[in-house]
């Protein structure tokens, strides 16, 4: 149960919609500036009342409500707390745009004047403060940036646009909860999916795309270790977990380095390793947790075949017998890798250079991190599916950065303040653009 989940959004719903004027493609930039002040007042609200994952239920009932006064159809409780809006403007392609709401279990450090107090308890039953350590904050004011544009430019589009609020991405469960709640079989399946990220190592304003994998597989393995416990005086009496362990850790330092192409990435960390309870008792158990990374599925399952195969070659090694051999877990929380279609992103990518400038526009390296976006694309792989980045490192702290003056803050960190301004407004106009390309007349 999540607790300041009664605090008030009463704010947000006043808030000015700003969509007497149309807009057209030329003024698209002055009515995203126009709206700007709205929109950062409502990134503050979002800001200053996170939810996590699961319990989004204020943040979508008050986004749900805006996407209503802009015309769309609006269906609430998609995959728990995922809202759809639907658009239909005649005949043409279907386009998804996605951005997730949850935040994280992060006590926040940035000083901000509008600096999340909140406190929950998690699942887990861990209590917490609260924040938007990820940027999500600043992907659902862009994505309420968006729908007003787009819902005051009909004229200048034809075709169906979803777009949804999706729950639970730090878990990496939402895109598949709203998937197993009909995403793609109540409401309109997309021919095209665009979403994007918030970057903690890109200057504000900047945008970055990846042709082809750009996010990886992400899986939680979980390694219990057996032994037989006993006194640290008489070893000899005991089978060790502990230094089985820490030979299963280091052989599994091999997987990367002596079984995988170097050229093919994958990471396999130990994240966790918990034992015993006392100088001089030997404990009768280890667990082991391992986050895995992969871009391709043949490159998965060998990391994972192998994480089984050591585990249990250790423990043959140490001559433990078949009833202690570790147990080796794969999580139900699977992160499958975020996929950009080249063609498709290299076509976004040129209306973006086209209509920001060659210095604000870069392809870049794909990395290892994990978005569940990419299950979208994997659910139906005719969709046309990007996800790009937009830069949100202020430019003053770029420069001490590159100078070796300051370490800059990553996503998840407590400390992580985006150039909000310069993110919303920059991915409202790139959606945007986007958007028209694909349900152009």
């Amino acid at each position: 149960m999540i607790r300041g989940s009664n605090r008030t959004f009463g704010l947000v719903l006043a808030l000015p919609l700003l969509i007497s004027a149309p807009a057209t493609a030329d003024t698209l930039s002055d009515t995203v500036k126009a709206d700007m002040p709205s929109l950062m007042q409502l990134y503050r609200q979002l800001h200053a009342n996170p939810e996590l994952s699961f319990h989004e239920v204020n943040t979508a009932a008050m986004l749900a409500a805006q996407a209503r006064k802009l015309g769309f159809a609006v269906t609430e409780k998609v995959g728990g707390t995922g809202v759809v809006a639907v658009m239909t403007n005649g005949p043409g392609p279907v386009l998804m745009i996605r951005a997730d709401m949850d935040a994280l279990p992060v006590v926040e450090q940035t000083g901000l004047p509008f600096a999340s107090k909140v406190r929950a308890t998690t699942d887990e039953g861990l209590e917490t403060g609260v924040m938007h350590a990820c940027g999500h904050d600043t992907h659902m004011s862009a994505w309420i940036g968006t729908a007003r544009r787009l819902s005051t430019m009909k004229d200048q589009w034809s075709g169906t646009l979803v777009m949804i609020l999706q729950p639970a991405e730090e878990r990496g469960a939402g895109a598949r909860m709203m998937l197993e709640d009909g995403l793609f079989t109540r409401f309109p399946k997309p021919d095209y999916t665009i979403a994007f990220h918030d970057a903690a190592n890109l200057e504000a304003g900047k945008i970055a795309y990846t042709p082809g994998y750009a996010l990886a597989n992400v899986d939680s393995v979980d390694v219990v270790v057996k032994g037989v416990g006993g006194h640290g005086a008489y070893p000899q009496t005991t089978k060790d977990p502990i230094v089985l362990a820490s030979r299963i850790v280091m052989a599994l330092q091999t997987l990367v380095s002596r079984e995988m192409d170097p050229q093919d990435p994958a990471v396999v960390t130990v994240g966790s390793f918990h034992a015993g309870s006392k100088h001089n008792i030997i404990p009768d158990e280890a667990t082991l947790l391992l986050t895995v990374r992969s871009y391709s599925d043949d490159t998965r399952q060998k990391l994972l075949d192998g994480i089984r195969r050591i585990a249990k070659g250790e423990a043959i090694a140490a001559g433990m017998p078949d009833a202690l051999l570790p147990t080796v877990t794969v999580k139900d929380e699977f992160t499958p890798a975020a996929y950009n279609v080249p063609a498709f992103t290299r076509e976004m990518a040129n209306i973006f250079t086209e209509r920001f400038g060659k210095d604000r526009v870069a392809e870049v390296p794909a990395v290892m991190g994990g978005e569940d976006f990419g299950r979208y694309y994997r659910a139906d792989n005719r969709i046309k599916s990007l996800i790009f980045w937009v830069g949100g490192v202020p430019a003053e702290a770029m420069a001490k950065a590159a100078n070796g003056e300051v370490q800059l803050p990553s996503l998840h960190s407590p400390l992580w303040a985006p150039d909000a301004g310069k993110v919303i407004s920059t991915a409202t106009e790139a959606l945007t653009v986007a958007a028209l390309n694909v349900l152009k007349k």
